[in-house]
């Protein structure tokens, strides 16, 4: 039986691709675009900062953080975006999504700049700084996730929902492209002001004091895209699925979207009483009834997520790593400070350019062609595959003849994330949980990976060490290398392949549809259908 459905969301689901679809997409796309760099661009300056804040003199080698404060610096913006995801995404079905996505706007310019203002008297005290602005910068990006989503999930048709969602996360991939590309311009531009030798020439002179402005410009550079769309976000109308089936104001939902959509919609508040009143639209988080409807597949979008950013961000994070142990980037007394910055800038920059970006553009292209399901498990397939091809020669892949064959099949497990559960797992929990749980269920979706990026960020930090602890960096124990380390990412994929079966598919299905909160009208159509072939039935001739 055809599910009976308010009038405004059939025309939402109906609507044709139009402008207002592209600026949805472009004012959420830019804070993914900022939410991106600003996670990805710490990962360039790092050494950096070890240089400036950490140099021995008389040592060989130049300055690096401590083991702590790399983990700090790396990790401690993932925790506040964790905390971001749960409260804003939370926040979002109590007070609305339009209400709140100005507020992780703001905390992002706000964080951003104060990021690269961090000051002390001591190095301690400078990261310190550095890593507390970093929390409440990842905290506001968090609330972008959740809100993001089911902002773009409720605005768009169910056509092509998927590639417009799809469309907003690859955003992230010009976010990591950006950062790239500003610190090759900021270091190239210092590097031609300030030509000085390399460390193993001259250990004091290899980094000079102007280098502490280049780690500074690039991480407040990402407060520039967020502020500009800032104006625009506060113009966006409530999605007309929060104000009918949460705030229940059937007026309002259908003159914003009689005004977006330019045609005319009937307001139907009894309808929406009778919604709002039924089973399906009553249960909550913790009850009973939404664990048999909907548990297996919150189990489903949090375990994904969460194994697949254990891989993601252990390899976006620590590329530079990588390269320098397959002798890509030369060592670092053979570099001064600024052409260090340069040298990982353009490796990370090759590899979004060629791998990270056109894998999120496939996904907007095909998924509402091939289905989500299919993406996302052939993603993890083929992620656990390029890993292992990785690990098992690894050594073949270290020799100079070969380095650039290994880029390019490290290249090959970005696309794959990207064409495929790095997308589809932020797609999915934005359309299959009801209007009045859905940011909270995505921002809980979203946090179980930003668990998996701490622990990939974390974990790794300390895994990717040489197993002979007079080669490890200093101040580090000894871990089980590089290569044992992507064994471990290749489980963390094939466990991801076997979690995807609990997630359903949503191609073209309404959120209603997925969701189940028409349900009690069909069955009142079913059960009036019953009644009506049953008294025809018993009525005497």
């Amino acid at each position: 039986m055809a599910k009976e459905q308010l009038q405004v969301l059939n025309a939402l689901d109906a609507a044709k691709t139009q402008w207002y679809h592209f600026t949805a997409i472009i004012i959420a796309g830019m804070g993914f675009f900022t939410d991106a760099y600003d996670l990805f661009c710490i990962s360039l300056v790092t050494k950096l900062l070890g240089r400036i804040y950490y140099y021995e003199s008389g040592s060989s080698r130049p300055g690096s953080l401590p083991p702590n404060v790399s983990a700090a610096v790396n990790g401690v913006a993932f925790c506040g975006t964790l905390s971001g995801q749960l409260f804003f995404g939370w926040l979002g079905d109590k007070m609305g999504r339009k209400r709140v996505y100005g507020m992780t706007l703001m905390l992002m310019v706000v964080c951003s700049i104060a990021s690269g203002l961090s000051f002390g008297h001591t190095a301690k005290g400078t990261m310190a700084t550095l890593c507390f602005f970093r929390f409440w910068l990842g905290f506001g990006i968090g609330g972008d996730y959740p809100l993001s989503a089911t902002i773009m999930s409720e605005y768009a048709n169910k056509k092509t929902r998927g590639a417009f969602i799809a469309a907003v996360f690859a955003m992230q991939g010009f976010g990591i492209l950006a950062g790239g590309m500003v610190a090759i311009i900021v270091s190239t531009a210092f590097k031609n002001k300030y030509d000085v030798p390399s460390y193993a020439v001259d250990p004091a002179g290899s980094t000079v004091p102007e280098a502490d402005y280049v780690w500074r410009i690039i991480l407040m550079f990402g407060a520039l895209p967020a502020a500009l769309t800032y104006y625009w976000r506060m113009k966006m109308p409530e999605t007309a699925r929060y104000t009918a089936l949460v705030a229940k104001n059937a007026k309002q939902a259908a003159a914003d979207m009689s005004k977006v959509l330019q045609v005319v919609i009937q307001e139907e508040p009894e309808k929406v009483e009778r919604l709002a009143k039924g089973p399906s639209n009553s249960f909550g988080l913790f009850s009973g009834q939404f664990a048999r409807r909907h548990g297996l597949h919150l189990l489903g979008t949090t375990t994904t997520w969460f194994l697949l950013d254990i891989a993601f961000y252990s390899q976006n994070l620590f590329q530079k790593d990588i390269f320098s142990a397959i002798g890509w980037i030369p060592k670092a007394a053979t570099m001064n400070a600024i052409e260090e910055v340069f040298r990982i800038a353009r490796a990370q920059t090759l590899i979004a350019l060629c791998g990270t970006v056109p894998g999120y553009w496939f996904t907007v292209a095909l998924i509402d062609h091939i289905g989500r399901f299919t993406i996302q498990l052939m993603g993890f397939f083929f992620m656990t595959v390029f890993m292992l091809a990785l690990a098992i020669p690894y050594h073949h892949w270290t020799q100079p003849a070969h380095r650039i064959g290994f880029v390019v099949m490290y290249g090959f497990t970005f696309f794959f994330a990207n064409f495929g559960p790095n997308s589809t797992t932020f797609i999915v929990p934005a359309e299959i949980f009801p209007a009045r749980l859905r940011s909270t269920c995505h921002g809980i979706s979203a946090a179980a990976g930003k668990a998996g990026a701490i622990i990939g960020s974390f974990g790794f930090l300390y895994a990717a060490q040489n197993q002979d602890k007079a080669k490890a960096d200093p101040g580090y124990p000894a871990g089980i290398g590089i290569r044992n380390s992507l064994f471990v990412l290749a489980a963390c994929n094939l466990l991801g392949f076997l979690f995807t079966f609990l997630v359903p598919e949503s191609k073209g299905k309404s959120l209603e549809e997925m969701s189940g909160e028409n349900e009690e009208e069909e069955a009142e159509q079913a059960a009036d259908a019953g009644a009506a072939v049953y008294t025809n039935r018993t009525v005497p001739v």
